[in-house]
């Protein structure tokens, strides 16, 4: 099977960027319970204040579907909601070619 990726935009509500950029070390932070999840990580968007970028990384479309399923996960995605201006735009994908990575 093929790997999976997506990219998530996230904005943060007026004021709230910096409480959202705390929330976020949590949810990366609980991330470590996905096994299939290889990367996970998260962006401020340069000259866009409040606009992170998250790249995620699964093993295959099994571990896509665990995604947000774990204790530690869904909490820390439940604590995110107060900082937010709305929902993730997500785009999912599927790699073709990466330095670094067995496609």
């Amino acid at each position: 099977m093929s790997k999976i990726s997506a990219i998530a935009r996230l904005t943060a509500r007026d004021g709230k960027a910096a409480e959202l950029e705390a929330a976020l070390h949590d949810l990366i932070a609980a991330a470590e319970e996905e096994e299939g999840l290889e990367v996970y990580s998260v962006h401020a968007v340069d000259d866009s204040e409040g606009q992170y970028l998250f790249f995620e990384l699964y093993r295959d479309a099994e571990a896509t579907k665990v995604h947000g399923k774990g204790e530690r996960m869904r909490a820390a995605m439940g604590a995110l909601g107060p900082f937010l201006a709305g929902r993730a735009e997500v785009t999912r994908m599927h790699p073709v070619a990466a330095k670094g990575l067995d496609v």
